[in-house]
């Protein structure tokens, strides 16, 4: 996310700000210091320790293989895909609704096109 500049780079920062979420809140809800803890386990990461992760119960930065917790990447994998897929359909009910919105106030020429095609029920 940090690598790509301009717009392009926006939803990239949006999904790390988001999956960001997680070990925060764990750390939170365990007492810990949420700064000090993600900038450790930011650390890990960086340093290629990437099965390093929170302990929910005490709020700091653990091996997770030692800790005994493992997750699946498909499970990741498909959850990823359908939070991205969501965020698409919301965007789409959106323009729809803004072409609407300007077919009634009169403004636009055309309704605008969704991925390639009109939205259904509209007309060039």
């Amino acid at each position: 996310a940090r690598t790509i500049e301009g717009v392009e780079g926006w939803p990239y920062r949006a999904v790390a700000d988001a999956m960001e979420v997680i070990p925060r809140t764990l750390i939170q809800n365990a007492g810990g210091n949420s700064i000090r803890v993600l900038t450790e386990l930011r650390a890990k990461h960086a340093n290629g320790e990437s099965s390093w992760g929170i302990n929910g119960e005490t709020g700091k930065v653990v091996d997770m293989k030692s800790y005994g917790l493992y997750e699946s990447a498909a499970v990741k994998v498909q959850t990823l895909k359908t939070s991205i897929e969501a965020a698409r359909m919301l965007l789409r009910v959106d323009d729809i609704v803004q072409a609407r919105r300007r077919d009634r106030t009169g403004g636009g020429d055309q309704a605008p096109m969704v991925d390639g095609e009109m939205p259904e029920g509209m007309e060039p």
